[in-house]
């Protein structure tokens, strides 16, 4: 190989190191403004449109949405609880060409709610799959599927939280 090809060579993988780094800020910032309830911050991890899908373990329909009404959903859901804190760790990124891929990354995610109905707490424990695509601002979430694998604590929280909510309103 000549020294043209070996630089080419190493400014593509200079390339998938910084993707992959962005990417892996995206998923951080996802989590960091949902727990901050810093919903700009929220907003700009999404394209203008997003596909949602909590199907398995929560029962809800796969939607396809706008980030504006996405931000407007997921807000008043997790400033209804005392706290959330959503980890997200062991990212495998894989590309599909030059401007999608997806990160595979380890969740859990507690909820904290003091209530009469039991315990305080609930945590999901699993695993996001998040399509990404590079947009002109950078790479943004296009869809976002959660995967629980078990759950604990009171999962009555979540129906307190919303009964909490709907007062409010």
């Amino acid at each position: 190989m000549t020294q043209s090809h070996e630089l080419l060579a190493d400014d593509v993988r200079l390339r998938r190191l910084l993707d992959r780094a962005e990417i892996g800020d995206v998923q951080l910032r996802y989590a960091r403004g949902t727990d901050s309830h810093d919903w700009e911050l929220f907003r700009s991890c999404f394209t203008d449109e997003v596909e949602i899908d909590f199907s398995d373990g929560f029962g809800q329909p796969v939607v396809r949405l706008g980030v504006d009404d996405w931000v407007k959903g997921t807000a008043p859901r997790m400033e209804s609880f005392t706290a959330t804190q959503h980890m997200i760790t062991n990212l495998l990124i894989t590309f599909d060409g030059d401007d999608r891929a997806t990160c595979v990354a380890y969740v859990r995610a507690s909820h904290h709610l003091p209530n009469s109905t039991g315990d305080s707490d609930q945590t999901v424990y699993g695993y996001y799959t998040n399509r990404f695509e590079r947009t002109a601002s950078g790479w943004r979430i296009a869809g976002v599927k959660l995967t629980p694998l078990w759950m604990t604590g009171n999962f009555g929280i979540f129906r307190t939280a919303l009964t909490s909510e709907s007062d409010q309103a």
